[in-house]
């Protein structure tokens, strides 16, 4: 033997050959970019339920006072008024003008639930008899009436007799309007076979039209009607606009 190499036939050495080892270094984890990124999954989540939150606060008006009315409610109660399913919500662009012709934003309904009548030609006797009735609904509803507005809407620009616009605009004076009547039927509706004017129509504070009085209604039994809606909404829907 010499040296330290061995050898074999042929005369050739064998010793240790190919090529270094070589080695894939990887970094370490950064543990303040691992804090970020949670941090930003944290904030996205925080922010995805604050979202959640606002859209179920700005329907929880309508949730509360229908889920009353609709759940809430002794077995065999049935309501008197028609309910309207699903609600018609009150167009944005629904062309109101004040008496003088001047525009009025629709917007300017909201806040408040509404007793509408509609007046689609000359006021005639059972015009008469609802305009009156629409009054004292209202105030039948005692300490709650300061929380309901009187709408009246005439779908014509002929002038109003000056006894009608006084009773009209006598405190408690309603909001009295101008509106065409084909863009009036895009949002109430009267029952099949009667005239658009021939009910009364319970709007809620979002504008949205849910329930229509019947033709010549009797005035206990729509009471009964606006008492449980309103008693419904109680712990949102404050007097005033």
């Amino acid at each position: 033997m010499s040296g330290s190499n061995s050898s074999v036939p042929g005369g050739k050495a064998v010793g240790v050959t190919g090529d270094p080892l070589s080695f894939t270094v990887h970094s370490m984890p950064d543990p303040g970019a691992a804090a970020a990124d949670a941090n930003v999954q944290r904030r996205t989540a925080v922010g995805r339920l604050k979202m959640l939150l606002v859209l179920a606060v700005c329907a929880s008006p309508v949730i509360a006072s229908y889920f009353t009315y609709f759940v809430i409610r002794p077995q065999g109660r049935t309501n008197y008024a028609a309910l309207i399913d699903p609600v018609h919500e009150l167009p944005a662009a629904l062309p109101l003008t004040d008496l003088q012709g001047q525009p009025v934003s629709a917007s300017t309904l909201k806040g408040q639930w509404l007793l509408v009548a509609a007046v689609d030609g000359p006021c005639d006797e059972s015009c008469e008899r609802r305009l009156f009735m629409q009054r004292q609904l209202r105030e039948m509803m005692g300490r709650d009436r300061d929380r309901i507005d009187k709408v009246v809407l005439f779908t014509e620009k002929a002038p109003l007799p000056p006894a009608l616009l006084t009773a009209l605009t006598t405190a408690p004076a309603a909001t009295v309007l101008r509106v065409p009547s084909a863009a009036l039927a895009g949002w109430l509706a009267p029952e099949a076979g009667q005239r658009l004017d021939a009910h009364l129509y319970v709007v809620d504070p979002m504008g949205n039209w849910m329930m229509r009085a019947p033709v010549e209604p009797d005035p206990a039994k729509l009471k009964k009607d606006v008492d449980r809606l309103l008693r419904g909404s109680a712990s949102w829907d404050q007097p005033g606009r």
